[in-house]
């Protein structure tokens, strides 16, 4: 009982971060592990609880309004195919080069986050190379890590979304909030395929995660870009620190 009651805590915790900045499965993979189950039924438990988690929040951005759906049904697909690429190719290169790599990579994606945009402020009005081009690449790129190494990819839709098109970070967090949805349930029936979600962990943690992404989305369009870029820079942090101590 106390180890379900850790790790309730652990996914209400990671579910504020994810629905708001993505990364909670940094903090709940852990937890999941340090119970002694094997790493593919924790990756079964996280993905479970992470999938509910995810959908919570995306409904609740969606009951305001928030959700693009047209730049969400053209991301989706280049995130699946990005996803199943990263897969791939994760096969034939050594992940530890990959985590170093982000080490490097990481300060750098923290430090562009927190520019001010004044010269080039947020838009919600998108040109048609925009939408049927670089939202498509974006979703494929991110898939593509998300697929090859995995953490911290709901921040970096994010980031993506916001840099490359000028979007505003709640509009960025809402379409994430999709996209990860739709590549979490993918990866959730193969889980549950092949018998590696422990209920008895998962569904406690699920109703955690659920009440986490609740109250992260509503944060989030309460507080506006600023809770966003806070956790932001949490989220990132947290894989930062992760990343070193795996790979350094």
């Amino acid at each position: 009982m106390l180890t379900i009651l850790f790790l309730c805590l652990v996914a209400f915790t990671a579910g504020v971060v994810d629905s708001i900045a993505g990364g909670g499965g940094l903090l709940k993979l852990p937890a999941v592990l340090l119970t002694g189950i094997t790493p593919q039924q924790a990756m079964g438990v996280n993905k479970f609880a992470g999938t509910l988690g995810t959908t919570a929040a995306m409904l609740n951005f969606a009951r305001k309004g928030l959700v693009p759906w047209k730049l969400a049904v053209l991301g989706v697909p280049g995130a699946l195919l990005g996803s199943a690429a990263g897969g791939q190719c994760i096969m034939a290169l050594d992940a530890a080069t990959a985590g170093r790599i982000l080490v490097i990579l990481l300060p750098i994606a923290a430090l562009v986050t927190l520019i001010p945009w004044k010269s080039r402020p947020a838009r919600d009005v998108f040109t048609s190379h925009e939408i049927y081009g670089v939202i498509p690449l974006i979703c494929f790129g991110v898939g593509f890590y998300d697929g090859f190494f995995g953490p911290g990819a709901g921040s970096f839709y994010i980031i993506a979304l916001h840099l490359c098109m000028r979007m505003t970070l709640i509009k960025a967090s809402a379409l994430t909030k999709v996209i990860n949805l739709a590549s979490n349930v993918g990866a959730l029936v193969v889980f549950l395929l092949n018998g590696q979600v422990l209920f008895m962990y998962a569904l406690p943690m699920a109703v955690a995660d659920i009440l986490g992404n609740i109250v992260g989305s509503q944060l989030a369009m309460r507080k506006g870009a600023k809770i966003v870029k806070i956790f932001l820079v949490i989220s990132i942090s947290i894989l930062f620190v992760t990343l070193v101590i795996k790979y350094f």
